[in-house]
């Protein structure tokens, strides 16, 4: 499966109890990242989704479990690490802020098992400039 997460720069994935990745441009990004792929995601992330998008994703509260080889997830609040094996690549979305976090990403992207492939800046309308990095094996 390959991952979506969005953090800020010391790994945040929300604060406050609230998610990090609500921002509109992002999901359009997400969208054409992922057409003509299973996108999986929780009912939570779903939510911000609108009823057309909603379409085209699977969602399922158990979607780590269910999603296979190829499959995109889009994880906001759940822990990845117990999954680490099934994730071909990964695909973070930075801020490039630091916000006050309460739930933190759990894969290591420093220790010599993923390596950056790529990396692009594109605006945002929350953002000025989201990082999009892409990690794989």
């Amino acid at each position: 499966m390959i991952a979506i997460v969005c953090l800020d720069d010391k790994n945040g994935m929300s604060f406050n109890h609230r998610r990090q990745s609500r921002d509109v441009c992002l999901r359009t990004w997400m969208m054409e990242m992922t057409r003509g792929s299973r996108l999986w995601m929780s009912d939570y992330s779903a939510g911000q989704f609108s009823e057309k998008e909603r379409e085209g994703i699977w969602v399922s509260n158990s979607f780590l479990e269910k999603a296979g080889e190829g499959d995109y997830v889009f994880v906001e609040d759940d822990a990845l690490a117990p999954y680490e094996r099934k994730v071909e690549k990964l695909v973070v979305f930075r801020w490039n802020r630091v916000y006050p976090g309460d739930r933190y990403f759990d894969l290591d992207l420093t220790g010599g098992q993923w390596h950056k492939a790529e990396t692009r800046d594109f605006p945002g309308k929350s953002h000025k400039r989201i990082t999009m990095e892409v990690y794989t094996r």
